[in-house]
């Protein structure tokens, strides 16, 4: 039930420059929400369930939203705008984003942040474009300081966008997360990247590797990690490496959308704050120069926000338009995260690759048949 004495919203978005920049910004040019930043972990570690019951707003990655739906704790965004606003909005959006909120039919959630993994490499440090083949980065990370991202999901998230690239996107054999053949080749190229990378940095996570390689004695080079426009002073992304030359570049979708909690009191400002997060002038000009990422196509090709921050999004569009979508089901981020344990873990004892694929494949087939029950 609405309550129209009620004009303030309560939202939560994620702790780092990035995430509360623009929101916060719009709100002190009088939007009616006041935001609460949470670290990423804690997004990991508390359902969107549950923080659907504290706040009005939830800034979301979209592989939660399995577990949301099951549990009701999400309005509908169908229910809130009209079919043609909504594809207006998808039509302006970044490769999947928009279709990554959508899940049995109905809309979750709108994108307000584009991202995939990428390459990035410290110019300074590394001459000439960074390696356009996974092949030609098995052969740089010889000679050149290298660092991976393995900390949280981005061991298995790294696994799953280099299978990707390798020709096979994963959850789709019947037996497990990916074809044996794939996922042994895959898993060796990543052995033999780790054996030549920083091992300090094993356990970071995309922050972490990137404010490593701006530091004076940090790594030159990330073949894999989310880009973020932050860090595009020092550092320079590009394109995600392929398998072949001019093949399919092997990333996975991250970025962010604003979902509307199924106890907010007052939908009518949810959905005036959702047309506002997505429009073109917010999109296009608050979130670049608020520390932001938006996810609107017109941003992203905009000459004037690509000046302002070193051609990132130019470099990258290519990538983030062709990035795999994870599967959604509820208990997805409970098996990513097992995933990339046991896949770090391997990858740092240098572990044969068949035992730990099993696992992977054992837990996947548990994760997608709990999920149907």
């Amino acid at each position: 039930m609405s309550d129209t004495t009620l004009t303030t919203l309560s939202g939560l978005t994620w702790d780092h420059p990035r995430g509360y920049g623009p929101l916060e910004r719009l709100s002190r040019d009088g939007a009616p929400v006041r935001w609460t930043r949470q670290p990423l972990h804690g997004f990991e570690s508390e359902p969107i369930h549950d923080l659907a019951r504290r706040h009005d707003l939830l800034v979301i990655d979209h592989p939660g939203l399995g577990a949301a739906v099951r549990h009701s704790a999400l309005r509908p965004v169908d229910s809130l705008l009209d079919a043609d606003e909504l594809m207006a909005i998808r039509a302006a959006g970044v490769g999947a984003s928009y279709d990554s909120y959508s899940l049995d039919g109905t809309q979750w959630a709108l994108p307000i942040d584009a991202a995939a993994q990428v390459s990035v490499i410290r110019p300074d440090r590394f001459s000439g474009p960074p390696p356009a083949t996974w092949a030609e980065v098995a052969q740089t990370v010889r000679t050149t300081p290298t660092a991976l991202c393995l900390g949280g999901p981005h061991a298995f998230l790294m696994f799953s966008a280099i299978c990707v690239a390798a020709g096979e996107e994963p959850g789709r054999t019947p037996d497990g997360y990916v074809s044996r053949d794939i996922g042994r080749a895959v898993f060796e190229l990543m052995a033999e990247l780790a054996g030549h990378s920083d091992r300090g940095l094993a356990g970071a996570d995309p922050i972490g590797v990137l404010a490593a390689m701006e530091g004076d004695d940090g790594p030159a080079y990330c073949p894999l990690v989310y880009g973020y426009v932050n860090y595009q002073g020092t550092l320079r992304a590009g394109s995600a490496p392929a398998w072949t030359p001019d093949g399919r570049p092997g990333s996975v979708l991250g970025g962010t959308g604003v979902a509307v909690s199924a106890y907010c009191a007052r939908p009518d400002l949810a959905a005036r704050e959702l047309r506002r997060l997505v429009s073109p002038r917010v999109q296009r000009e608050v979130f670049p120069a608020s520390g932001g990422q938006p996810a609107a196509l017109a941003a992203w090709t905009d000459p004037g926000v690509n000046a302002a921050a070193h051609g990132f999004y130019r470099e990258i569009a290519s990538t983030v338009a062709a990035a795999w979508v994870r599967p959604r089901f509820d208990g997805f981020i409970g098996f990513q995260a097992t995933a990339s344990r046991l896949l770090r873990e391997a990858l740092l004892d240098g572990s044969p690759p068949d035992r730990t694929l099993d696992g992977i494949d054992e837990r996947f087939r548990a994760a997608r048949e709990g999920a149907s029950r």
